[in-house]
Order: C-alpha cells, then sequence, then structure tokens
C-alpha cells in the first residue's frame, strides 16, 4: 500500500456483509419451499402444504406464517448482500 493511497481497505466489511447466516438459509429455503407451492398452485392446482399438512390446519398456518415471515427477512437479506457489479466496478 502506497503512503498516498489513504482509501480504507473494504475487504473486511465485505466479507462481514457477504457471510450468511443459518438463519439466512433458513430463510431461503423456506422461501423456496413457498415459491414451489405457489408454483405447483398456479401450474397445477395442487397445493402441497395443504396435502401434507390439511386444508388450513394449525400446522399448515403454521408453514404458512413460516414463509410469509421468511419473505419479510428475504426482504432484508436482499439489502445485506453486496452487489457484486459495485463490487467489480470499484477495482
Amino acid at each position: 500500500m502506497a503512503i498516498n493511497d489513504v482509501r480504507p481497505s473494504t475487504t473486511t466489511a465485505r466479507q462481514a456483509r457477504s457471510r450468511i447466516g443459518f438463519i439466512d438459509w433458513l430463510a431461503l429455503a423456506l422461501m423456496i419451499i413457498g415459491g414451489l407451492n405457489w408454483g405447483l398452485v398456479g401450474l397445477m392446482n395442487v397445493d402441497l402444504v395443504a396435502m401434507i399438512f390439511g386444508q388450513m390446519t394449525t400446522a399448515s398456518r403454521i408453514v404458512y406464517a413460516l414463509v410469509g415471515l421468511a419473505a419479510l427477512y428475504g426482504i432484508v437479506l436482499a439489502f445485506r448482500i453486496p452487489d457484486a457489479g459495485a463490487d467489480a466496478r470499484a477495482i
């Protein structure tokens, strides 16, 4: 690093932002499950959650609520993941 180079190292900040923990993976998995379920509902009129847990039972409502909460968390997660294109342009 040159003496005149006053730009701080952002490598550690990028690494900290790009780490994905267990809760992040869980939310992503729930969003994928929910997306696949809605795809089945839209394409084939098959609600897999209702088939497994029953039509609007407590268990199925919990699954639907968890998928909805995961989607809300996904909004937060989307802002935490750095833009790879911006990193490439900064170099």
